[in-house]
Formats: structure tokens, C-alpha cells, sequence
């Protein structure tokens, strides 16, 4: 998870404009009308989100209808919880006529200095449940089963297996809730170089929590991003944790933009998860959360193309 509000506005702003690859993505303007389609269906899920491509749709949900002419089939929004119920209802509606599931949105606050679950104060723990349990609502609004949840920082007093415990508890609390409708919480390790301090950040430590939960409710939102910065590794530790993952995210590293604007061989690493999807029966959504490495309508291009690159494994 990054700091969302903020990345994603700042390195799109930011981005240099450059050449693009010529492609089959097509047109560069949308309208309330339904556009042909400018590209096949994606092989996976990949989920983009609102401000992607603004220059193409200034309005939010024309990006939705705009991302469906180009073949993706999956959305996330972390900040949907906010936007109210009119615009929830009217971007559920849009996504269905359109094809397009549904991702994450984040489910509660999110201190990024204090120390909240990992303290094991009643406090903390119910204000988390009562938010989880608002976000079922909103997730029925706009028709999905994700949300995403980071536990908060360390808490620097108690001892670590404490403070997992503690961790433990707050999950099963909400799991309660979710139960009925079947939402699932999917906690999101970080990387210590731009979340400093935050509890959870190894994907061994979130399968051993998953674990502990031991609820269908309580995932691992394994954010490829994050991941690389933390550990690397990431088709190995994607086999150890993949029982308990229920999510996954994407980001190159160095930068945080599309796939192939840095080190991780995202063509293999998508290809390895359908392979592996198909013979498990599962199916993912993969949410798109990073920025654009160029901006204008030539920088969404150019997203575009990666994952028409990255997409054909």
C-alpha cells in the first residue's frame, strides 16, 4: 500500500513525458456512449484506478467505461469508502454493464505513525471492527468481496509475538462481521523504506497471522511492490504463501510504475500466477498500484502497452 492519495497524483504530475511503442490500444478519447473495443480482453484480472486515465476520461466513470474499451476487466479504488453511496451506486452500475469486477478499497483509518491493533487496547480494536463492519455495507453497494487492511506500526513496548497476537484477536474480531456476506479482509505486508515501522511487512509473517486467523475472511494482499523491496524472491514466496493469498497488487521497483520500467520480469511472474491459478481454480485480481512513468494520454498509452507486453506469457 502506498500513500495513496498522495503517490499516485505526485508521480503521475511528476512524470516525464517520452516515446511509446506504437499498439492496437486505439482510440484517445471516450464519451458517455459505449466505445468499441480497441483491444482483446486481458488474460488476467489487472485492475487499474480512478486518475490512471484521466487525460483520456476526465470523469471518473467514463475512466471505467474507457478502461473496458481497452480490455481490462478489473477495478480497485482505495479511497471508494469515501466517495459516498450515490457515486458507489453508479460506479457498480457502469462496471456491470461494462464486464468489470470489482477489487479492493481500503476498509478502515490507517495510522501510519501510532501504534493501533498491535497495542491489544479495546479502544483500537473496537473502532476497527465497527469500521470493517460499515465497509460490508459498501462493499455490497459496489458489488465486491475485497478490502484491503494494514494492522498500523509497531508498538515498540511489547514484545513482537505480542503484539502478532494482538494482531490475531482484532482479525477474528472482524472476520465476524464479514462472515455473512463473505467479505474478505486482505492484510498487505509493507516495505520499511517508504512505510517505516509499520508491523506487518514479510510474507511469511502474514501467512503465519493467516494462519492463526484461520478464517475464510482473512487474507494475505500479496503487493508485488512492496514485496520485491522487502524480500525479492517473489515467485518463490508466492508458492510458500499461495493457500492464504487472496489478492495480489503490482508496482515495478525502483519507481513504482507499470511493469517493465524496472527490475521485476513481470511477463513471467503473471504468466507463473495463471499457470498456477488454472490448475488450483482460482481466479485473482491483480490491482494496479503504482503510478504512470510518463504522463498526458502518451504516459496511459504507455501503461497500456506494458501490460499488453507483460500479458502475453
Amino acid at each position: 500500500m502506498i500513500n495513496r492519495r498522495e503517490f499516485i497524483g505526485t508521480s503521475i504530475a511528476a512524470a516525464a513525458t517520452g516515446s511509446v511503442a506504437s499498439s492496437a490500444v486505439g482510440a484517445t478519447h471516450v464519451s458517455h456512449a459505449h466505445q468499441p473495443s480497441n483491444g482483446a480482453r486481458f488474460r488476467l484480472a489487472y485492475a487499474p484506478h480512478f486518475g490512471m486515465f484521466s487525460n483520456h476520461a476526465p470523469d471518473d466513470l467514463d475512466q471505467l467505461r474507457f478502461a473496458a474499451d481497452q480490455g481490462f476487466w478489473a477495478w480497485e479504488d482505495n479511497g471508494m469508502k469515501g466517495r459516498g453511496a450515490e457515486f458507489q451506486e453508479k460506479a457498480a452500475a457502469v462496471m456491470s454493464e461494462r464486464g468489470i469486477k470489482m477489487g479492493i478499497f481500503v476498509a478502515a483509518d490507517i495510522d501510519w505513525r501510532n501504534p493501533t491493533l498491535t497495542t491489544g487496547r479495546k479502544d483500537h480494536r473496537d473502532k476497527f471492527v465497527e469500521q470493517v463492519k460499515e465497509s460490508v455495507e459498501v462493499a455490497k453497494r459496489i458489488n465486491t468481496k475485497f478490502c484491503t487492511i494494514v494492522p498500523g506500526t509497531v508498538a515498540e513496548n511489547i514484545p513482537e509475538g505480542i503484539q502478532m497476537a494482538n494482531v490475531v484477536e482484532a482479525l477474528k474480531r472482524a472476520c465476524d462481521v464479514c462472515a455473512d456476506y463473505g467479505l474478505v479482509m486482505v492484510n498487505e505486508p509493507l516495505n520499511w523504506r517508504d512505510h517505516p515501522r509499520l508491523f506487518l511487512r514479510y510474507s511469511d509473517q502474514a501467512y503465519a497471522i493467516m494462519k492463526a486467523v484461520n478464517h475464510p475472511c482473512c487474507k494475505i494482499l500479496f503487493d508485488m511492490y512492496h514485496q520485491q523491496v522487502t524480500e525479492g524472491n517473489l515467485i518463490d514466496n508466492i508458492n510458500r504463501t499461495w493457500d492464504e493469498i487472496g489478492f495480489f497488487q503490482i508496482g515495478d521497483n525502483p519507481g513504482r510504475c507499470e511493469p517493465g520500467t524496472g527490475e521485476v520480469n513481470y511477463r513471467n511472474v503473471f504468466g507463473h500466477i495463471a499457470r498456477k491459478a488454472a490448475e488450483s481454480k482460482r481466479e485473482f485480481i491483480l490491482g494496479m498500484e503504482h503510478g504512470n512513468s510518463k504522463g498526458g494520454k502518451e504516459g496511459e498509452l504507455a501503461v497500456i502497452q506494458a501490460y499488453r507486453d507483460a500479458d502475453s506469457f
